[in-house]
């Protein structure tokens, strides 16, 4: 095999293979408020969001959350929850709020809209919605994870009949606007901001349903469950509606519906930071410690002298990685050890290749892993099984 092509291949999508699919056990106290608004009294009814919200609600349930469920919530309804969820999370692992809804920007601040509010001007959203803002405070003092899900990006009625305050200058854009979580909270928008989310047809939203789909997946780190419902979205509305998650976490792997049961010590050892390689520039990466966005199958398009082949890596929780190649005449399958963390990754083949070992660095852009190692880059992408 030539090994400019061999490292011109090495990692992306993730199909979780080998993965149980046994109910979630939560380590510690997660709360979450669903909220699912609706029956809009000064605008027309939305019929996706209370069936979202019953839906999600009893998916975190499933996973361990103690849940409050608002359905057609008022604003004073919707206040009293959120403070009594902020208090519950005081010291809890986790804290999630799901919203499906109306939701606006007006002159840089997102709001949450309740059933009955009216918006007759944009200064009225101060007393008759929720600000975003507000409701990222509530979940953030979590030690493990704070979590907003908005469903909330819809064509807005409102907007359209709102009087705007010369005093402000308020504009009501279309869909929510960009925001920057802090600290340990993650907020995932069912459409980036500035553009506007599909309702659906169905019992559910296309962000619920493809949420719905992914959210219980056992094994899979919480920031790569939003990159597949992205790809879910993506697909489910050709490209229409891209769901879009702003916060930045930490390198501790965060789990909804529990580790990978294959997990390593060296896997665990990926999230922590000794204070040994915080004294050096390039520090060395544990064999076996797995970055989760790298578990499963990837795959690249190889040109050779008998045309394109098709080669796939399989990338394990504990480690372990398989190569094969289709056609077979194409490449000899190998197997061995692999590692990815904090950037860095090492590769030592124990069957099918003799004595061969490499390493470098690695980034992950979406649908697309970018491997440097001692010969070159190689593009790889993930695999659709």
């Amino acid at each position: 095999m030539n090994r400019r092509a061999f490292v011109s291949g090495l990692a992306v999508t993730a199909v979780l293979a080998g993965l149980a699919s046994a109910p979630a056990r939560a380590d510690g106290k997660r709360v979450a408020l669903v909220i699912g608004n609706g029956a809009y009294t000064s605008v027309p009814a939305l019929s996706n969001p209370p069936s979202d919200a019953g839906d999600v609600a009893a998916a975190l349930k499933r996973l361990g959350f103690a849940v409050t469920l608002i359905t057609n919530g008022r604003f004073d309804e919707m206040r009293r929850g959120l403070i009594a969820l902020g208090r519950a999370a005081a010291g809890a692992d986790m804290a999630a709020v799901y919203f499906a809804g109306h939701g606006m920007e007006i002159n840089g601040d997102n709001w949450l809209i309740p059933v009955d509010a009216e918006l007759k001007r944009d200064t009225d959203a101060a007393n008759e919605a929720i600000s975003l803002q507000s409701v990222m405070l509530q979940v953030a003092n979590t030690t493990s994870l704070g979590l907003v899900i908005l469903d909330a990006c819809r064509n807005n009625p409102f907007a359209a009949k709102m009087s705007r305050s010369l005093a402000t200058r308020a504009t009501a854009g279309s869909g929510l606007g960009r925001i920057e979580p802090v600290g340990n909270v993650l907020v995932a928008y069912a459409a980036r901001d500035g553009t506007t989310a599909l309702d659906g047809d169905g019992r559910n939203s296309p962000f619920a349903a493809a949420l719905l789909r992914n959210i219980e997946a056992p094994g899979v780190e919480v920031t790569f469950m939003f990159r597949n419902v992205r790809d879910d979205v993506m697909e489910a509305t050709r490209n229409e509606q891209q769901p879009f998650v702003y916060g930045s976490l930490s390198r501790k792997a965060i789990y909804l519906a529990g580790a990978p049961p294959a997990e390593s010590a060296a896997a665990k050892q990926a999230n922590a930071a000794p204070a040994a390689a915080a004294l050096s520039t390039a520090p060395a990466t544990a064999a076996g410690a797995i970055d989760p966005a790298l578990v499963g199958t990837w795959e690249i398009m190889v040109a050779s002298g008998r045309g394109q082949s098709r080669w796939i890596w399989q990338i394990m929780a504990d480690g372990a990685y398989k190569f094969h190649a289709e056609p077979a005449r194409s490449a000899r399958p190998h197997e061995g050890t692999v590692s990815f963390a904090n950037g860095r990754w090492t590769l030592h083949a124990l069957r099918g290749l003799k004595n061969y070992s490499d390493g470098g660095s690695y980034e992950i852009h979406d649908t697309t892993a970018v491997i440097t190692g001692k010969l070159g880059t190689g593009y790889w992408k993930r695999s659709g099984g």
